[in-house]
């Protein structure tokens, strides 16, 4: 999605294009001191987060939420530049000078206008009370955004996934600023005419669906909405009481006809170019590799990295790296980025007509099998934890290892990303029709009940429209 430019003083339906983005800072107030802070980190945040999503009914939706926001805000002569970010995280914050960004995981989660404003409100509201400042030294910042636009942004794809691009550190703001924002976000969004219990409902969609990601490993997980913008009863306490001055819930606008006609047909989960996850399956058509999980694994596609939780108390980590000109895997291990490599366990082998090079190390209270394939000049890679003495660790690392092969092109062709379609409930339907219909996922009801807002059990109405995650 292009770069939505709106202010109180200047408003408009319209997205700025690419041809209009070069020239969007000649109508920027000059005096804003922010400006340039954002403006120097915005690339970073498009290496970050796959660059911008586009679709023109999502950006209609948006600037028709903006606009009525903006209308309402405390600083009208404020210019906010909204972005619609390609990443299946649910995320959404502010950078200084108005640079506002959500995710299209976070758009898929929303289930009506109301809710979606609640969220750029809030964001609104810490750019307003000055809390959106970029955590790090700012001196060395402009440095660190070129290094990761250069590397993660090249036309290398492995790079994409070899390099870490989350040298970008998003402040987090304390509870006092959390409650803030909220508080000023409501009366936004109740002034705006939006029903401002759309907040304390997206909060608790928000709290459901960190149910869904509990078994996730905290330190290879990305930063998202969820960590940043922590949700606790408290919280959606106080949300619903700042709603009350503005009436019973259902008051105000939250069209969720609207919202849904907007969001139909968006991108669902991982992107092209991250890979797919299907099952305990991981694929990536550009690279042009596939491998499998073992039985009872859980796969978790991240931007950097695939992890696979299991079996047991197992862990793997699958990355990508570019080797040295003429150097060879034995040489390659050896280098420096395993701590504890036992040398002498290092064995060079050909697997699928690919080299492959096996070794094990210890750290702590873990032992690891580290295995690295070779394919030109990228490899891949793949470190196996476990429990001091785990005698399946060896199998389990072996097992995904075997499965490692290149892609044919009829499998690449046939690799395309889910999608959020809208559906009409039909007098036929169950709670179990609906989550066979569920693609790419082993938690069908449970996502499906996340995505639609309903409570366990709860059926959705004959008539109405749901969401569901299809492959058409």
């Amino acid at each position: 999605m292009g770069l939505l430019v709106l202010s109180g003083c200047n408003l408009t339906d319209g997205l700025a294009t690419n041809e209009n983005t070069s020239h969007t800072s000649s109508w920027i107030r000059p005096i804003d001191p922010q400006e340039k802070i954002g403006q120097r980190e915005h690339p970073l945040v498009l290496a970050k987060y796959g660059g911008e999503y586009r679709d023109s009914k999502v950006e209609k939706l948006l600037a028709l939420i903006v606009g009525k926001l903006v209308s309402v805000s405390q600083d009208k002569g404020r210019v906010y530049k909204l972005t619609v970010l390609n990443s299946p995280k649910v995320n959404a914050f502010a950078l200084p000078g108005g640079y506002l960004y959500v995710t299209r995981g976070l758009l898929a989660l929303a289930n009506d206008t109301a809710e979606l404003a609640a969220v750029l409100s809030h964001e609104m509201a810490h750019v307003s009370a000055n809390h959106a400042i970029l955590r790090g030294k700012q001196e060395s910042s402009k440095d660190v955004g070129k290094q990761v636009v250069n590397e993660v942004l090249g036309d290398n794809v492995a790079s994409r996934i070899a390099l870490a691009a989350n040298q970008l550190r998003l402040s987090d703001f304390s509870k006092d600023q959390e409650l803030q924002a909220d508080a000023i976000g409501i009366r936004m969004l109740g002034n705006a005419g939006f029903d401002a219990h759309g907040a304390s409902r997206f909060l608790q969609t928000m709290q459901a669906f960190q149910g869904l990601n509990t078994k996730r490993t905290g330190r290879f997980a990305d930063a998202s909405f969820l960590s940043s913008h922590p949700t606790t009863p408290r919280r959606i306490d106080l949300a619903k009481r700042h709603a009350r001055f503005f009436g019973a819930p259902g008051l105000g606008e939250a069209d969720r006809g609207r919202y849904q006609y907007g969001i139909d047909g968006i991108m669902f989960g991982d992107s092209s170019h991250e890979g797919f996850v299907r099952g305990n399956r991981f694929s990536h058509a550009s690279l042009g590799i596939t491998f499998k999980a073992p039985k009872g694994a859980r796969v978790e596609n991240h931007s950097t990295n695939v992890v696979i939780n299991g079996p047991g108390e197992l862990a793997t980590r699958f990355d990508a790296a570019i080797i040295g000109k003429n150097q060879s895997l034995t040489d390659y291990m050896k280098s420096g980025w395993i701590k504890g490599l036992n040398e002498g366990s290092i064995v060079e082998s050909i697997y699928n007509g690919l080299p492959l090079a096996s070794a094990t190390a210890q750290g702590g209270s873990w032992d690891f099998v580290i295995q690295a394939i070779l394919i030109d000049r990228q490899v891949y890679r793949f470190i196996t934890a476990g429990p001091i003495g785990d005698l399946n660790i060896r199998g389990s690392a072996q097992s995904i290892s075997n499965s490692f092969r290149q892609l044919s092109d009829a499998e690449k062709a046939r690799l395309q990303p889910l999608k959020i379609r809208v559906v009409p409930v039909l007098s036929s339907d169950t709670l179990g029709s609906f989550a066979s219909r569920m693609k790419g996922t082993t938690q069908g009801l449970k996502l499906f009940q996340t995505l639609n807002g309903l409570k366990t059990g709860q059926v959705p109405e004959v008539g109405s429209k749901v969401k569901i995650v299809s492959d058409y």
